[in-house]
């Protein structure tokens, strides 16, 4: 039933955070929000709500391995399973499509991550510098985007919002999304403890696997989509943000409410993947390489690999 549960959690922090966004999207609209500033945050913290949640429902639980191991095991599976199983099927053709400038804010932000681990646990201070510096990142976006037609930014960044929602539906979405996000997250996080104990699989590794790769979901749904679409620019720019979020917001957030540790094998191991799979992103940003099936086949190998050495 264990199992059962997981999923049903999963699902429903899924749904509860695609409805989320959408009703938040349309209700910021409906208030005169440009769609610039919609997206930047809105939708940015909407699509990392269901790991924000997972966070401080493990951290609640006092589970930390379970919250440390579901924002690196994201980071992870963006890189090497996001961008590697939609590569296997349709190719990614990144050439052209500048992502320079965003990539190098992810390493430095990934960088951050690694030396604050390294001097914590994290506490009040360090998720106030994290968020201080996505603040930076946002106003430097904002800032760039200015220079972008108004036109082009709404239809990009809010491609498929129903702008005549009405207001029935919207304050029906929010309410599923409030409700459903922190009911799912417990239920989740809650099981994947009875597994991990079952099993005798240690909570890092639970966090690592099982739901760093479930919280990791939309963002494949996104990239398959924009790679069968041949919208590289939409699948490279999604994974590169969302884990500069699931970084600086979510670890952030999360340690202004109370003190995360970092377990030993983050720091001898874990940390250093995820920042070795990020490096694996040059030659796709600064050199025009496509992700090819072939490069597709290797990173979704590569993301294998890490489970097997996970779980054993």
């Amino acid at each position: 039933m264990a199992w059962f549960f997981v999923v049903l959690g999963l699902v429903t922090l899924l749904l509860a955070g695609d409805f989320l966004v959408r009703a938040a999207v349309n209700l910021a609209l409906r208030l005169g929000i440009s769609a610039l500033v919609v997206s930047l945050t809105v939708v940015a913290f909407g699509t990392s709500a269901p790991e924000l949640l997972i966070v401080l429902s493990a951290m609640a639980d006092d589970a930390p391995g379970l919250a440390m191991g579901n924002i690196v095991g994201s980071n992870t599976a963006n890189i090497l399973l996001v961008l590697g199983l939609p590569a296997l099927v349709a190719g990614l053709y990144t050439t052209g499509f500048d992502t320079k400038k965003v990539f190098i804010f992810m390493i430095l932000a990934t960088v951050l991550f690694i030396i604050l681990a390294f001097m914590g646990p994290f506490s009040w201070w360090h998720g106030g510098l994290m968020l201080a510096v996505l603040a930076a990142i946002l106003l430097d976006q904002a800032w760039t985007a200015r220079r972008v037609s108004r036109v082009a930014l709404a239809t990009e960044d809010l491609n498929g919002v129903d702008t005549s929602m009405p207001g029935w539906k919207i304050t029906l979405y929010l309410l599923f999304g409030l409700v459903g996000l922190p009911l799912g997250a417990k239920v989740l996080v809650v099981n994947a403890e009875i597994i991990a104990r079952e099993f005798g699989v240690p909570e890092t590794a639970i966090g690592l696997t099982l739901i760093a790769v479930g919280t990791s979901l939309p963002e494949l749904a996104t990239t398959t989509v924009a790679a069968i679409r041949r919208q590289a620019d939409v699948a490279l720019g999604n994974v590169i943000g969302s884990n500069m979020f699931n970084l600086l917001a979510i670890i952030g957030i999360a340690a202004l409410v109370g003190p995360i540790p970092v377990a030993d094998e983050f720091l001898r191991f874990d940390l250093w993947v995820m920042l070795a799979a990020s490096f694996l992103l040059i030659p796709f940003v600064f050199f025009g390489q496509n992700i090819t099936r072939i490069w597709g086949a290797a990173l979704t190998l590569l993301y294998m690999a890490y489970l097997l050495v996970v779980l054993l």
